[in-house]
Formats: C-alpha cells, sequence, structure tokens
C-alpha cells in the first residue's frame, strides 16, 4: 500500500484530504544559512499560516526545501506537531554553490547513498525521514553537475520509489532530465517538473506530461493571471491528462534572516480563490478532487 512519508509518519490516502504539493515553512534562499533559527520562534510565526490552510481544507503540504535553502527538518517537525500537520520533508540538493561542492566531495555513489540513507532512515538525527528528492536544472540544460546529481537521485529513486521534483524552467531542459531518469532504469512518472507555468509553450507542457511526468503549476495566484492557469488546466483536462496535474502556491515561509521571519504569504490562495473560479469555469467536484487529493498523494506516495 502507498504511504505518504510525513513529519508525523506514514499516512495512507484515506487519511488525508487536500493537499499542497509545493510550499515552504522555513527557508533562506539568498545565502542558505539558517541563522541558527530556533524551533519555537519558527512555530509562533508559522503556526497561524499553518491553521489557516488547514482551515481551508489542507490536510498535508509538501516542504520544497532542500539542501541549500536552509534545510532544517527539525524546524518542520516541531511545526508539524503542534498543528497536527503532516509535512513532507525533502532531500537532494538544489542550489550552487552545495550542488558543485557536494558532487566534487562526494561523487555520484556516495550522493545517491546518501539520499538513499536520508529517504530510508532520517535526517540529521532529526527522527524524520525524507519523504522525496528536490533538484534543480539551469535554464539553458543540464551542467555536468546537475546530470551527476540527477543520477544519484535516479539511483536513490530506483531503491525507494521516491518521486524526483526538479526547480526547471524550461520544457526542453525538463525533457532532457526525461531522458536521463529513463537512462538510469527509472520511470518519467516519477518526475515532477517543477515550476511548469515559467514555460510559455504549452506543447512542451503536453509533451512532458504524456511522456508520464507531472506539471507542478505552483504559483497560483502569483506569477500568471488566473486565467492563464484555468485556461492551461481546461486544455490538460480535454487532452486527458488530468491525472499529471499538480497546483500549489510556493508560499510561506519564515526567513531566519529577516526580522521575525519576514513578512508570511498565506497557503489560502487555491481555496479560497482559484478553487471557485475553476467551479465557475465548469471543472466538476471530481475533477477538482483529483487535483486537490488524489494527484498530489499519488505524485509522492511511496
Amino acid at each position: 500500500m502507498a504511504h505518504l512519508i510525513t513529519t508525523l509518519g506514514p499516512k495512507r490516502e484515506d487519511e488525508l484530504g487536500m493537499i499542497l504539493p509545493h510550499e515552504h515553512i522555513f527557508a533562506n534562499f539568498p545565502t542558505g544559512d539558517d541563522a541558527e533559527a530556533k524551533a519555537e520562534d519558527v512555530v509562533t510565526a508559522m503556526l497561524p499560516e499553518v491553521n489557516k490552510a488547514q482551515a481551508g481544507g489542507v490536510t498535508a503540504l509538501v516542504d520544497a526545501t532542500a539542501v541549500g535553502g536552509a534545510r532544517r527538518a527539525d524546524i518542520l517537525k516541531a511545526v508539524s506537531e503542534a498543528a497536527n500537520f503532516p509535512i513532507v520533508v525533502a532531500t537532494g540538493i538544489f542550489k550552487e554553490p552545495w550542488k558543485a561542492n557536494w558532487v566534487q566531495t562526494f561523487g555520484m555513489d556516495s550522493l545517491c547513498n546518501w539520499m538513499l540513507d536520508e529517504l530510508s532512515n532520517q535526517i540529521d538525527n532529526t527522527g524524520v525521514r525524507a519523504g522525496w528528492i528536490k533538484l534543480s536544472a539551469a535554464d539553458d540544460g543540464l551542467t555536468a553537475v546537475e546530470t551527476t546529481l540527477l543520477y544519484a537521485a535516479a539511483c536513490a529513486g530506483r531503491a525507494t520509489d521516491a518521486t524526483i521534483g526538479s526547480h526547471t524552467v524550461r520544457g526542453r531542459v525538463a525533457l532532457d532530465q526525461l531522458d536521463i531518469i529513463e537512462q538510469s532504469g527509472y520511470t518519467p512518472e516519477r518526475f515532477i517538473w517543477i515550476h511548469t507555468q515559467m514555460e510559455d509553450d504549452f506543447d512542451l507542457h503536453l509533451e512532458v506530461a504524456r511522456r508520464g511526468a507531472w506539471l507542478e503549476y505552483d504559483a497560483i495566484g502569483e506569477h500568471r493571471t488566473d486565467d492563464e492557469y484555468l485556461n492551461w488546466i481546461q486544455r490538460l483536462i480535454a487532452a486527458g491528462l488530468t491525472d499529471r496535474i499538480l497546483l500549489s502556491h510556493d508560499r510561506g515561509w519564515y526567513d531566519p534572516l529577516q526580522p521575525d521571519g519576514g513578512v508570511r504569504k498565506p497557503y489560502t490562495y487555491i481555496s479560497e480563490v482559484f478553487l471557485p473560479k475553476l467551479r465557475a469555469a465548469g471543472v466538476d467536484e471530481s475533477t477538482i478532487r483529483q487535483l486537490t487529493h488524489t494527484n498530489p498523494f499519488r505524485a509522492y506516495a511511496r
């Protein structure tokens, strides 16, 4: 039976409802420094935002911070326990200089083993097991370092059935990543094209989805107009690709370098604004449930 691997342990699909597949609770992307943040400060700041999401029907979220973004599994666990709210935590590396330094220091086999250990055992003695693998790709094509990391991720993914998600702006690069995953003996069905909305060419959205990968539209409420998202979603549904769509905000989060953690962005736009627009556009409730409940569970469950 498939389970979502979370900070509160494995969860079955029937234990969960709406899942947000790409958000952040705690992160510092400019420097990756956690500034020795205290869990209690983050809990105080983020608990109200998580509670608002819960009030809107959200039952779990995927935190998309990996090495290079100040990942703190202990802090995610503290917020999760305070809210009784499952959070899916990432292994992997998605930012320089960590990518190059780690590849040069450890190499592909050791990186595979490190990811495998975090997926199978725990992250940094926190008791939290990683639920998925987070990577990234350069806009103009995979670098040698990114290629090595992707091979390592495919190695760990094959052994654990873990999903690989990549911050990838260009569709052509996403297709290259799928080629490598298949060459490694893994499957496109376990790959998420994070930030699909950054690619203007909708034909590439279709091509990646038809290969079996997930399309993640994850800046809803910010990057594109709602009408653009609605158009893409309706066209994917018409093409029989409903089961390849993920919807999220890419919002949050407590930044340890900002006073009081900075200004939080709530995780409620999809529930409060976007889903009513989907309904008004004629998308039925069973499809909305698939987009918000079934798809994110299946994308990340192992």
